[in-house]
């Protein structure tokens, strides 16, 4: 029996009340119905409307749940509602199965009842998180939580893969010997893999193609929103924050080709379109979210306060460009005031990755204040300097915090040599050329023009002289990371020469191309980052705002000249520290140095 509908508005989603649970779902659907599962069967509820809510009291315990929306289908008009669809709750927390690729997805009249995940009823999390542990110039460490833990020796094997992994010992350990401030999770909330994938026999290693924005993933997160609640808290017990990496430019439904999972079903206005009703690709991924729209603005910000509550420090956003869209990028955009009026939001760390490939879509620098931005003039400009055809003056320039790029007295750049997307930090220093032909995609993915060089030869070598010069540019551009102004991001494995070999668009590839391999570690290099981690933690200056009072001088001790800045050789930087320097030394030829007191080289 469903009760009376009340002009109250109910939150949106599944809330557990006094003897039953009340349903929420916004669509723009003629009729939708509420979808309850006891096993195979499923009972039909037509649900109230009241504007664009849909909504229902159900008493009795909570089953898992799903919607069926009608109305009209006709895609050329955006279009897509289809009853024999069932739909994911657009605020589902957990679901009960991974989302599973299938032709059926996408063609009318298919009921896909047996192959789309329902939604559990969770209690949603009510409490006010504790400030964050985490401050901008500690070390972000980006992990994949699956290839993180999948070939760790010391976890059991049926603790492998998943988040509750990370609260191990000996994982704590690794992450407190290098000195991290915050774990930066790649995707846990669940994903669907593209429709090219499973034909080749591939998945989606990532997870950066959801279709709800809430609902952990259960392969990675079984525990639910309970597994990340304590994994979180065991993680602020040993001093070490998460950040977690969220996708709201773009949902798993994809192109005119794609499945009917979500909101394209219920809502399909979510997705920005073309006044010709083409779906707009700013993403590149087949649709983008509309955030100009108050209503999915909403459901971003819902997101962020979910996790928030669950204790996260703080978002990374995928392709974040996007977030203020409308079409055009806006620096204005309402979603960042929003975003900074909210108790609980205001105080997280936000961090852009400030560029998507939709027109004007680079926007470095130009993200709020107090957001971090990921610094891809960084990471490129390091890696010319060590591979020796860069600037002294272009290393300089990003050392001191790409003050021409951010503005004010504390950098706000996200400084890193390599991550999850591209080469991996031994593989820059091994292949020149991407080897992606293990994607199926005949080599032509990923990016084709990276910064990155051999030594004289691919791959493995055997060649003594060969190995030693890879080792010394990798540790002259780790030594680098740590010893420049702003933030810095190492990604897992990087600190032991991880290698894909030659792989620098690993996402389809769970397996153990992407897997770490950790009884081959390179331990000495591993050494090496944890003295570095040290070196930074133990010097008491401000690592975001150090530029005042340094001193840049020539190599062999004197006053930088044009003629200097614009050669590859190098420099030395005085940096003070108390009534002593702390002098970094950058030389093409030897690598890098740090005195004080003791010496650092690489």
């Amino acid at each position: 029996m469903v009760a009376a509908m009340t002009n109250q508005p109910y939150p949106l989603g599944a809330t557990p009340i006094p003897g039953g649970t009340r349903f929420a779902v916004r669509s723009t659907a003629e009729q939708v119905e509420l979808c309850l599962f006891d096993g195979p069967t499923e009972r039909r509820i037509a649900m109230s409307r009241n504007g664009d809510r849909w909504t229902a009291t159900v008493p009795g315990p909570a089953p898992l749940y799903g919607y069926r929306a009608h109305g009209r289908y006709d895609p050329a008009r955006n279009l897509w509602f289809d009853p024999a669809k069932l739909l994911v709750d657009p605020h589902a927390l957990e679901i009960d199965r991974p989302f599973v690729q299938s032709p059926r997805l996408g063609i009318f009249g298919e009921d896909t009842a047996d192959i789309v995940p329902r939604a559990r009823v969770v209690a949603p999390l009510t409490t006010t998180p504790a400030p964050p542990l985490f401050r901008p110039g500690r070390l972000i460490y980006e992990l994949n939580v699956r290839g993180f833990t999948m070939r760790h020796p010391a976890i059991p094997p049926e603790r492998r893969g998943t988040l509750a992994a990370l609260t191990h010992p000996a994982v704590l350990d690794h992450l407190r010997k290098l000195g991290v401030a915050a774990v930066e999770l790649m995707p846990i909330t669940a994903a669907i893999d593209e429709r090219h994938l499973p034909p080749l026999g591939l998945r989606n290693a990532w997870g950066y193609n959801p279709v709800v924005p809430m609902a952990l993933c259960p392969e990675r997160v079984p525990g639910g929103v309970a597994e990340l609640v304590a994994t979180i808290a065991a993680l602020r017990e040993a001093g070490i924050g998460i950040i977690l990496d969220l996708v709201f430019n773009h949902m798993g439904e994809s192109d005119v080709q794609g499945g009917t999972l979500s909101f394209r079903g219920l809502d399909p206005d979510a997705y920005a379109r073309t006044a010709n009703g083409t779906l707009i690709n700013d993403a590149g991924t087949g649709n983008m979210l509309d955030a100009s729209r108050p209503s999915v603005r909403a459901m971003i910000l819902d997101t962020l306060r979910h996790f928030a509550r669950a204790g996260v420090d703080g978002f990374r956003f995928d392709l974040a460009p996007v977030l203020a869209r409308g079409p055009g990028f806006d620096a204005h955009a309402p979603i960042f005031a929003e975003i900074a009026a909210d108790p609980i939001l205001s105080p997280r760390v936000m961090i852009a990755e400030p560029w998507d490939i939709g027109p004007g879509g680079y926007q470095l620098g130009h993200f709020p204040e107090h957001w971090l931005e990921w610094n891809d003039q960084y990471r490129d400009q390091v890696r010319r300097f060590w591979r020796g055809d860069g600037r002294s003056g272009d290393l300089a320039t990003r050392i001191a915090g790409s003050a021409d790029v951010f503005t004010g007295p504390a950098s706000r750049s996200v400084n890193f040599v390599a991550a999850h997307d591209g080469f991996t930090l031994a593989d820059l220093t091994t292949y020149a050329a991407r080897h992606n032909h293990a994607n199926g995609e005949d080599n032509r993915d990923g990016h084709g023009d990276e910064v990155s060089w051999n030594h004289g030869q691919e791959g493995p070598t055997d060649d003594a002289a060969i190995r030693a010069a890879r080792e010394a540019s990798v540790r002259a551009m780790l030594a680098t990371l740590f010893l420049s102004r702003g933030t810095p991001m190492l990604t897992a494995g990087d600190e032991f020469g991880r290698s894909q070999q030659g792989n620098n668009n690993g996402y389809a590839q769970d397996n153990e191309t992407t897997w770490l391999d950790w009884q081959t570690r390179d331990e000495a290099l591993e050494d090496f980052v944890a003295q570095l981690a040290a070196l930074r933690r133990e010097t008491p200056i401000d690592w975001t705002n150090w530029l005042a009072g340094a001193e840049w001088r020539k190599l062999s001790g004197g006053p930088m000249t044009p003629e200097d800045w614009d050669n590859g050789n190098g420099f030395t930087l005085h940096v003070p520290v108390g009534d002593e320097s702390l002098i970094l030394r950058f030389d093409r030829a030897h690598g890098v140095s740090a005195i004080r007191g003791r010496v650092l080289e690489s």
